[in-house]
């Protein structure tokens, strides 16, 4: 059995529900013709649809033919349901396209033509009405030729001349087919209806039941039915979410491919029941097969337009709400119990976008229209017994971007670990969100490619001007970074959200707004009034085309400004003038000013969305804000020459891994260090290090890792540290300089060093706690006292002098910790380290971890006389000189200095040579005479 979606889409009013009735009728699946005026019509089984007279949500009817299985799925023709008839599109092979003959195409027809070709769907068109029509078949093909354009031809003389001649200018096979016998085969003209070329129509009086028999004939000779594997992997796409009257969910879906049956899982969850719907009524079954459109029961995860298995989740409608609604609830009423209902509804009707407003403790939802409205407040009603209303309206915005920019986004909590970069560039206006992958996959696994599509696919991203969703827009994954054990699904979903978020933050953001396409039909004597009105609404139009007394004036206008219209051109013209709108998409904002004074809103405050990233550092994760979060990214800028790979050796070496990857300082003048990073496989080693964990004596691996680490050192190579001085492969320290050995009688200070095993390196550090040396020393702390800036200088230019002598490592490191917001900073002041902490870290608590990290590699000094921080460094092992002790000791090597520098001049006082001693006294007299002569 060959089965196939046909969905019938219409103005309201144009007869969509009474053909419906006509076609079932005329095939035998109902015994009696329903009416829409009398309340009874088979698909309208709703009692609101009843009461109103209009069609509100998709229903599905079966019928049978002797070939074919048709799956009719009617869809509501009122412009305030267009969203649910393009949630039906999304399972269509062919839909029939309803035009009334007494009124041909209405503002409503043209918009359902425009989804039709945007969705690539084969059209059916049915003119019903005809025997209201005020003109021939004739005309009204050449209305529908000038006003949707297209290759429309009449079913209805078939077989003949002109059919044949007609049917052959769609290409050239099926012209040479024509003069060769006169006709085009079923074959041709099947395909040209599925390629779109050929756009069958029939004329008849549906509810007559004139016509309907023939177009029945028509849709089993030509509908497009497309051969569905039902041996390939099991697809299907959902397309619409609803409740039976005992409250199951029911996900209605098409099968693209294979076979569901009972008791089969979909993701975690098992089928329990399988319904064919028709009308009202379903038949229970244990297998649908594909082609088939079936209600499925049990499983809860499902959304509208979610694709199942094999299949791809749809694109995001075109057509939704511009406005936006406060959900006003009775007092008695309990936003929160109420709020699962609605969120209940949500699933049945998603284009309501239902937001909880947790500062306000408002609910907020999107509508599209008052007749809409009216419906929610009945649904509501039925499902919470209360009875609400709604205000505070407001326009539905929407953001996007001027130009390309990279957004990265970083997630390194301890023990996490992922980094993301994409490409938002602007994309064609109504086109949407479209993602892209050209990450490379060497760098990054396939497995976590789809993850990060996946992401960036979920969410409906907030722009950063407004907080509106973002639209038109082209995301492209560039490349991105895991790490082999501390990587997990959740890491990458918040590296690729604050990716987007960064990158809009970089980005020139356009406000839009939505706008509607409008005629406005007015007395001649209106139109000054009228340009003046469309003027002042910032509206686009054509000049006014007069037409027996009357003036039409087509044009765009944006919405938020002629929403209200209607009801004043009816007003202000005695009811002689009407305006027809309908939506036109998005375009720039044109009070762009006005509403983000309005919204007032702070990117940086939005705590759901956030703009920065996480890096991590001493095993504790950090923010970053989104305008530094690249000069601490691992990976290279995805605009570069060297996109979507790692540094290299020669640049900068291998580049980060997790936990201690991060740039956690920066120079004072705020250029970035020759730096390279740790590498993933060291990870382990360094939360090892850093919590006592995995202490295996066996651990071969690990130290392997570190030698190979120290022989990079060896070589000359410079590393990032922990604590943000660049150091020779440990993670702590500084950079490597020459140095003199443990016996060097420079360095024999008489430090106070505990014996224990040899350490791994024969390196010996100097960290001086710089305050607590210069209110220690009574020079300096006499300075301090007058400038703190110049005993700062004066203390820097004294350890320069001693590291010169001595070639400690030498580190001097200033408390900032009450500076807020200052994150570790360093710098190289001639031959030393200087170090200014972070925010909330005092100095001797960085000397404190420093020596715990190192201490065991390293011969590390501390020069304090702080008493806490002295217990704490004689327990990690370290040498400890007090402040004072310090102070003798410099002194000591100053003399020093001063005597190797008085024994040097002596040597060369006898050693020296000068130009004039070897001139003789004549050239010496001539040299004097003409400097006399030249007044010198």
């Amino acid at each position: 059995m060959r089965y196939s979606a046909v969905g019938i889409l219409a103005h309201v009013d144009a007869g969509k529900t009474t053909l419906s009735e006509a076609m079932l009728y005329e095939s035998g699946s109902i015994r009696k013709m329903g009416r829409v005026d009398d309340g009874d019509a088979f698909l309208d089984h709703y009692s609101l649809e009843r009461a109103r007279g209009i069609t509100i949500f998709s229903k599905q009817a079966v019928i049978h033919g002797e070939n074919m299985e048709i799956t009719l799925l009617d869809t509501p023709g009122h412009v305030d349901f267009s969203a649910e008839m393009e949630r039906t599109l999304q399972v269509l092979d062919c839909a029939i396209l309803v035009i009334s003959g007494s009124e041909g195409v209405q503002a409503h027809t043209e918009t359902l033509w425009r989804l039709l070709r945007r969705y690539g769907i084969p059209v059916f068109l049915f003119v019903n009405k005809m025997d209201l029509a005020r003109h021939s078949k004739e005309e009204i093909l050449d209305g529908l030729k000038e006003k949707l354009g297209g290759n429309f031809m009449d079913f209805s003389d078939e077989g003949s001349s002109a059919f044949y001649e007609n049917a052959a200018t769609i290409g050239e096979e099926e012209m040479e087919e024509f003069f060769e016998t006169g006709s085009v085969s079923e074959e041709h003209i099947r395909s040209g209806i599925r390629s779109g070329e050929i756009l069958p129509c029939m004329f008849g009086a549906a509810l007559k039941n004139d016509g309907v028999k023939e177009f029945l004939s028509l849709l089993e000779r030509y509908a497009p039915a497309p051969e569905y594997d039902s041996t390939a992997p099991f697809g299907a796409k959902v397309y619409k979410i609803e409740r039976d009257s005992d409250g199951k969910r029911l996900s209605f879906m098409k099968i693209t491919a294979g076979r569901l049956s009972v008791r089969d899982e979909i993701g975690e969850e098992k089928v329990s029941g399988i319904r064919i719907y028709s009308g009202g009524r379903f038949e229970a079954v244990t297998t649908a097969g594909a082609g088939q459109i079936a209600a499925v029961v049990g499983i809860q995860a499902t959304r509208a337009g979610m694709g199942l298995g094999s299949e791809e989740d749809s694109e995001l409608p075109v057509l939704e709400p511009i406005m936006t609604y406060r959900l006003i609830l009775p007092d008695e009423a309990d936003a929160m119990k109420i709020l699962p209902k609605l969120r209940e509804i949500e699933e049945e009707i998603p284009e309501m976008h239902m937001v909880w407003d947790e500062e306000k403790k408002e609910i907020h939802t999107q509508i599209m229209g008052a007749v809409q409205m009216e419906i929610l407040q009945n649904i509501i009603r039925e499902r919470t017994g209360y009875t609400v209303e709604f205000g505070g309206r407001s326009v539905v915005y929407r953001e996007t971007i001027a130009s390309a920019v990279e957004g990265v986004g970083h997630f390194e909590p301890l023990r996490h670990y992922a980094e993301v970069h994409l490409k938002l560039e602007p994309g064609e206006r109504g086109s949407g969100v479209t993602i892209e992958d050209e990450a490379d996959l060497d760098s990054l696994a396939g497995n976590w490619h789809r993850l990060i599509l996946t992401h960036i696919a979920e969410k409906e991203h907030r722009g950063v001007l407004t907080g509106s969703p973002v639209t038109d827009i082209r995301i492209t994954l560039m490349s991105g970074r895991a790490h082999l054990k501390h990587t997990m699904g959740g890491d990458f979903r918040q590296a690729t959200y604050r990716a987007v978020r960064q990158g809009l933050m970089e980005a020139e953001t356009v406000l839009l707004e939505p706008y509607y396409r409008f005629r406005l039909e007015i007395p001649d004597s209106y139109v000054g009034k009228a340009m003046t009105d469309l003027g002042r609404m910032s509206a686009k139009f054509d000049m006014p085309v007069m037409e027996d007394g009357t003036a039409v004036i087509e044009g765009t206008a944006p919405a938020s400004e002629i929403d209200s219209y209607p009801a004043e051109v009816a007003a202000s013209t005695g009811g002689k003038g009407r305006i027809v709108c309908t939506p036109a998409g998005y375009g720039e904002c044109h009070n762009t000013e006005e509403v983000v004074q309005a919204k007032a809103y702070d990117p940086e405050a939005d705590l759901r969305n956030p703009t920065g990233s996480v890096f991590c550092t001493h095993g504790a994760g950090f923010y970053v804000p989104w305008d530094e979060v690249k000069d601490y990214m691992h990976l290279e800028s995805c605009f570069s020459e060297n996109s979507g790979r790692l540094r290299s050796d020669s640049e900068i070496e291998t580049a980060a891994g997790s936990g201690m990857g991060e740039r956690n300082g920066r120079r004072a003048d705020g250029s970035g260090p020759e730096e390279i990073f740790l590498g993933t496989d060291e990870i382990d080693e360094i939360i090892s290090r850093t919590y006592h964990a995995n202490r295996k004596k066996s651990d071969d691996l690990g130290r392997n890792r570190w030698g190979a680490r120290r022989k990079k050192v060896a070589a000359g190579e410079t590393v990032i540290s922990a604590a943000g001085v660049r150091g020779p492969g440990n993670n702590a320290g500084v950079r490597e300089c020459a140095g003199g050995s443990a016996a060097d009688p420079k360095n024999s200070a008489g430090f106070r060093q505990k014996t224990g095993k040899p350490k791994v390196s024969e390196r010996k550090y100097l960290l001086v706690d710089g305050y607590n040396v210069i209110f220690a020393w009574p020079k300096l702390a006499a300075l301090a006292e007058e400038n703190i800036d110049s005993a700062r200088s004066a203390l820097l230019d004294i350890m320069c002098n001693y590291q010169g002598y001595t070639n400690y490592y030498l580190i001097v490191v200033f408390d900032a910790y009450r500076v807020q917001g200052h994150r570790t900073e360093w710098f190289d002041d001639r031959n030393i380290h200087v170090v200014f902490t972070k925010e909330a870290e005092t100095a001797d608590r960085y000397i404190e971890r420093f020596t715990h990290e190192n201490a065991k590699q390293y011969h590390i000094t501390v020069a304090t006389s702080d008493g806490l921080e002295q217990t704490i460094i004689r327990g990690q092992g370290a040498a400890l000189i007090s402040s004072r002790e310090f102070e003798a000791e410099v002194n000591r090597v100053e003399n020093l200095i001063r005597t190797e520098h008085a024994e040097r001049n002596l040597v060369q006082q006898g050693t020296k040579t000068y130009l004039m001693d070897h001139v003789s006294d004549e050239v010496k007299a001539k040299l004097y005479e003409n400097g006399e002569n030249t007044g010198k």
